[in-house]
């Protein structure tokens, strides 16, 4: 198979519509057709079931869907790498979620470009769960995760540090002004249900509480009475005035790690590393 009739079938895999298709590949309709007809022949099996009314995946169709998704993924990453290596200065792309590791953030980057031949580290503000993607499809080559909230599955990773959660709160309600509390205490409120957070397919588990996807939404609709959630301590750091924050004391650790992609050799990725554990 060539790369251009993986993208042409995953174009219209993805559409279930041929003419949506050949929109969005910029052709027309005719040759999109015969291209995927052709590789149907090659192949020796039905990809697509067409009838005048729609466009179906097959087993098999299924199958090279996502096969066809991760080889185009791994192009891409494989193009952005090696454009990042062939400049004149060396740069490091570090995926980060929004509002996160504050305080470790500061002290790695100032400490990495002390380094000699530090490169340029260039900072991806992301959402929950978007580490994953970011590596494999090249837009980033490191990351720091919170475990065991964000997956490290097929990822290299190194712990960097744990500490406890706190629950956040809306300031006026009468459990922010505890020392403490413990997750029964918040995990059971009728009028503040916890926040619910994307799973790394995008999709969110059933439940009452708001739908967020970074600490902005989240902070917003707590301070509106809305939800709330808990979270790593420094998440919780330097809240705005209508927020408070409590430590949980029964709330599991979270251990925040730098993350990067098994098979990579990139040198500036491995100083980064040993920067970050060595902090």
């Amino acid at each position: 198979m060539e790369l251009r009739e993986l993208r042409y079938f995953v174009a219209v895999a993805e559409e279930l519509h041929f003419g949506k298709a050949a929109q969005r590949l910029g052709m027309a309709q005719p040759p999109l057709s015969r291209a995927i007809t052709q590789l149907e022949r090659r192949l020796g099996t039905a990809l697509l079931e067409r009838t005048s009314r729609k466009v179906t995946l097959t087993a098999a169709g299924g199958v090279l869907l996502a096969e066809g998704r991760a080889i185009l993924s791994a192009v891409t990453a494989a193009e952005r790498r090696t454009r990042r290596a062939a400049t004149a200065h060396p740069s490091l792309v570090l995926a980060v979620k929004s509002g996160t590791a504050g305080e470790l953030l500061t002290k790695l980057l100032d400490a990495y470009a002390a380094e000699p031949g530090a490169a340029t580290v260039e900072l991806l503000l992301c959402e929950a769960h978007q580490h994953q993607l970011l590596l494999r499809d090249g837009r980033a080559d490191v990351a720091l995760l919170h475990l065991p909230f964000d997956s490290a599955a097929g990822l290299d990773t190194e712990p960097l540090y744990s500490e406890g959660q706190v629950a956040v709160l809306p300031a006026s309600h009468p459990l922010a002004g505890r020392a403490r509390i413990r997750m029964a205490d918040v995990t059971t409120l009728p009028e503040l249900p916890m926040a619910r957070w994307p799973d790394p397919s995008g999709g969110y588990p059933e439940g009452p509480g708001a739908e967020v996807r970074n600490l902005t939404q989240l902070f917003q609709l707590i301070a509106l009475g809305r939800t709330t959630a808990v979270i790593p301590e420094s998440a919780g750091a330097d809240l705005r005035r209508d927020l408070a924050a409590v430590p949980v004391l029964d709330a599991p650790p979270v251990t925040t790690a730098i993350a990067w992609l098994p098979h990579s050799r990139l040198r500036t990725v491995a100083d980064l590393v040993h920067v970050a554990t060595r902090l």
